[in-house]
């Protein structure tokens, strides 16, 4: 299992167009994959997972992943949150 921790962008946050596209991302990938905000946890590929988070602008959350594939995901997924969103 790895962790990355990612600040997004003080303009951008994790609205459902953009987290329908991580978590069709996220998805691509067999690893377990989890998102973690105020010691809340949730499903990187469950929209209302992620949603009920409520990540807004500037947040500071944290990527967690278990499985064959983790490595690429984080680096993937890290670098959609915070180059895209």
């Amino acid at each position: 299992m790895i962790q990355k921790e990612i600040k997004l962008n003080p303009g951008s946050w994790l609205h459902a167009k953009s987290a329908a596209e991580f978590i069709q991302k996220a998805s691509e990938y067999k690893s377990l994959i989890w998102v973690e905000k105020d010691n809340k946890k949730a499903n990187a590929k469950s929209l209302l997972g992620l949603l009920a988070l409520e990540i807004a602008p500037g947040s500071g959350i944290r990527l967690i992943a278990q499985g064959e594939d983790e490595d690429d995901a984080l680096l993937e997924l890290g670098d959609f949150l915070t180059n895209h969103v």
